[in-house]
């Protein structure tokens, strides 16, 4: 039966590995907290169910590039039910879409919007049949990508009556799944656990001098291997040079991607990804989530990552389409430090919220209580992300002592930052590993060992890159004609008023 829906809705004859078992617990009506692998298809869990069950789907999604892409997968297969309720949208298209929200069979959510108060009344008159929360590892304040928006999740399912409920994550230990669970108050979840290994993904740890003999490699690498391919970096700089040198040297379709480039750009680049109008992407991790693309063949990290989960996250787009493919980590001694500084400026230091504070003490509140609090950020030199999760914070206290909340925010931060340093400790222990580069990562999640030795496993087990490399075809470009303007018109405004 689930088969014949599978079918009827989106063209498979057979399910991935953990779909069938998530989407039976939905329809069986049980909260479900389900881990899988990148790359196999955790969107169709909510999908499936929201069409076999009356009602709408609300789905939170903590990245505005993953909710449009999601929706715009949605539509090119003729879905016209679907809304992402973001900054994206004006306030007049805002104004529209919640007037029709009923109509929405799938609505997407930006965390930012969960306190909304507006939003929160307009979807009470939805009748929700799912909540889905991807990437719920988010919610976790001792996970590797903790949200401080995501905290808000508990409440908002409370206020929305406790809806049936699906928690996503891809790499989640045992104790951040436990704390997801703990924190959405989830009753009695089935939990559905699938092995972080991706079988079909081989492993390569190069150890290098510096960053010229980086360049070097990365220009041979991508010389000689099947792509499309994607180059991961932990700085916008170093992205955007190693893009252009590329180009310089002949590799046309290369493109940098990151954070800082304005959104109709980076949506742009990722389309013509997903199209085969490029075959190279140099990017941060800003890119990569809701990639859907099928025949991506290696992944390069040019730095290492800062923790195990977004390093296989990163991996697991390679080979989605079950064919051998390479994940490649660029080691100079020295890189770990910048992950250590990346992690401490994550989150105001001592000096930035003792100067903070200073202000706070020193000022007397004005009418104008957003220019007196801009004033003391500018006194603290927080980043946007500093300032987001420090205004959060300071929400939670109410009307204690200004020098406890000081003393309990460092404190906090101190506690974060040594989580963190252990993360980086973690990912820094495969570069110096002597066994199975799998089996590092399959101990690190308690899961069982493999049997080493097997072939194309890892540099340590036995790797023949001859196996990844060939010539170099240069293929038809898909949709070579394609209007780019129209088609990125589509998706930054997608079509409210479809009927």
């Amino acid at each position: 039966m689930l088969k014949q829906q599978l079918y009827k809705y989106f063209g498979y004859s057979s399910f991935r590995p953990g779909q069938e078992e998530v989407v039976s617990s939905i329809l069986a009506g049980k909260d479900t907290l389900a881990m899988l692998p990148t790359g196999t298809g955790k969107s169709l869990c909510f999908q499936l169910p929201g069409y076999i069950m009356d009602g709408s789907v609300v789905i939170i999604s903590p990245l505005l590039s993953l909710m449009q892409d999601q929706v715009e997968q949605m539509r090119k297969r003729g879905e016209k039910r679907v809304i992402a309720i973001n900054s994206f949208l004006s306030p007049i298209e805002k104004k529209e879409a919640l007037a029709k929200l009923p109509y929405y069979k799938f609505i997407f959510l930006s965390p930012e919007m969960l306190t909304l108060p507006f939003i929160i009344d307009r979807l009470r008159e939805v009748t929700i049949s799912l909540l889905a929360i991807d990437e719920a590892h988010c919610i976790s304040q001792w996970g590797y990508d903790f949200r401080p928006d995501y905290l808000k999740l508990g409440d908002f399912r409370q206020r929305l009556g406790n809806p049936l409920t699906l928690a996503l994550t891809a790499t989640a230990t045992i104790d951040i799944r436990e704390d997801i669970v703990n924190r959405l108050e989830m009753n009695n979840p089935v939990r559905i656990v699938s092995s972080v290994d991706r079988p079909n993904i081989s492993f390569q740890i190069e150890k290098l001098g510096d960053y010229r003999e980086k360049e070097r490699r990365i220009l041979e690498l991508v010389g000689t291997l099947k792509r499309p391919g994607i180059i991961y970096f932990s700085s916008k700089r170093a992205a955007e040079q190693t893009a252009a040198m590329l180009r310089s040297k002949g590799f046309s379709g290369t493109m940098p991607y990151h954070g800082g480039m304005d959104q109709e750009q980076r949506i742009l680049i990722q389309q013509q990804f997903l199209n085969s109008q490029l075959d190279i992407i140099c990017a941060t991790s800003a890119f990569g989530m809701g990639v859907d693309k099928e025949d991506i063949r290696f992944v390069i990290h040019y730095h290492m990552p800062m923790q195990i989960e977004s390093y296989l996250q990163e991996i697991g787009r390679a080979g989605r389409d079950g064919e051998p493919s390479l994940a490649i980590l660029l080691y100079a001694e020295g890189d770990d430090f910048l992950q250590y500084n990346l992690a401490e400026g994550e989150l105001p230091s001592g000096e930035q919220l003792d100067a903070f504070f200073s202000y706070l003490k020193m000022g007397e509140l004005k009418k104008d209580q957003n220019a007196f609090f801009e004033h003391a950020r500018e006194a603290g030199g927080l980043t946007d992300t500093q300032w987001r999760w420090l205004k959060d914070a300071l929400a939670s206290f109410g009307d204690e002592n200004l020098q406890t909340v000081l003393e309990e925010l460092k404190s906090y931060v101190a506690n974060r930052n040594r989580i963190k340093v252990n993360y980086i400790h973690k990912m820094k222990g495969i570069i110096d590993h002597d066994g199975c580069i799998r089996n590092y990562f399959l101990d690190y999640f308690q899961e069982p060992s493999l049997e080493a030795g097997r072939y194309n496993c890892c540099d340590k087990c036995g790797l023949q890159l001859t196996d990844f490399m060939g010539e170099i075809i240069e293929e038809k470009k898909a949709e070579k004609n394609m209007d780019w303007k129209k088609h990125l018109s589509f998706l930054l405004l997608g079509e409210v008023n479809e009927k």
